[in-house]
């Protein structure tokens, strides 16, 4: 079979980051997309292939993976996924795809409070059990999380966190994107494997408003929300009922402590070491 990688979510951060780097590579790639858009005529001018598709519709899916040697499972944080992972296996298993790459949610552990992480955790199960090879990569807190509150910086010179005093390796969607296509172009050893991915440091709330002050050029303040209350001022804008209940959940996870660490996968995978804080803001500090 002629490899091409199909890419889920590929509008995305992680999924367009992936893209960009396989198609970087000369590896074919399918982008899935469930609409066409600016972002999605982006990876076409690129060179990927791109494709509407739903994945809570099996006939969809089924299409989507004609022709597949490999897929990048990437959901968002709503509801669905156990129901969309069923279907990505039954696909692969008709089209023979020989290996899938998912990313999941480093807080993606069987008793987790947040839907969303349990959820993550039942879709790498039912991916362990599919029959065909597959690597599971868990990012930490997403940079990208910096800009949801760009505004609040920018106008306010105040980061709101739900975080507390919790320490996090935070990664940008780019390393994950990159690392996500390392695995894709040489599959080989990686198959049964589950990575961390983690940024090149851990860092607090107050340390990230220390570096934005320097970086800036002017003093940002910290302002620690619980994370019941950050739950209210999200619904108070409208946030989905889903998504706020991972957000709070997965601030009082992070706040346990259990999901801090290091590991140096990205550069491992990659050949690169990940972008750092103080790096992702000066790259967006137009928005800040």
């Amino acid at each position: 079979m002629e490899t091409k990688v199909l890419i889920t979510g590929a509008a995305g951060p992680s999924g367009s980051n992936a893209t960009k780097r396989l198609l970087e590579l000369n590896v074919p790639v399918r982008a899935m997309v469930r609409k066409l858009d600016d972002r999605s005529a982006e990876l076409s001018n690129l060179g990927a292939e791109v494709v509407v598709g739903d994945m809570t519709n099996f006939n969809s899916v089924s299409q989507a993976m004609k022709g597949i040697s490999s897929v990048l499972f990437v959901y968002p944080v709503a509801e669905g996924l156990v129901q969309a992972t069923a279907y990505l296996i039954q696909a692969a298993v008709e089209e023979n795809v020989q290996h899938i790459v998912n990313i999941s949610q480093r807080t993606a552990v069987r008793d987790a409070i947040s839907h969303s992480a349990q959820d993550h955790w039942l879709a790498e199960r039912l991916l362990d059990h599919a029959g065909i090879p597959v690597t599971h990569l868990q990012p930490t807190l997403f940079m990208e999380w910096l800009i949801y509150f760009a505004q609040e910086i920018k106008e306010n010179n105040r980061f709101i966190s739900p975080f507390g005093e919790a320490r996090y390796g935070m990664i940008n969607s780019e390393d994950i994107g990159r690392s996500a296509a390392a695995i894709l172009a040489n599959p080989e050893g990686h198959a049964g494997k589950t990575y961390n991915i983690y940024g090149p440091s851990e860092v607090t709330g107050q340390e990230i408003v220390e570096t934005l002050s320097t970086i800036l050029k002017r003093e940002i303040s910290y302002a620690p929300i619980e994370p019941d209350a950050f739950g209210e001022i999200l619904k108070s804008f409208g946030a989905p009922d889903y998504q706020t209940r991972h957000i709070v959940a997965a601030a009082k996870m992070f706040q346990s402590g259990e999901f801090r660490g290091m590991t140096d996968n990205v550069e491992k995978l990659t050949g690169t070491k990940p972008l750092s804080v103080a790096d992702f803001i000066n790259k967006n500090i137009a928005l800040f």
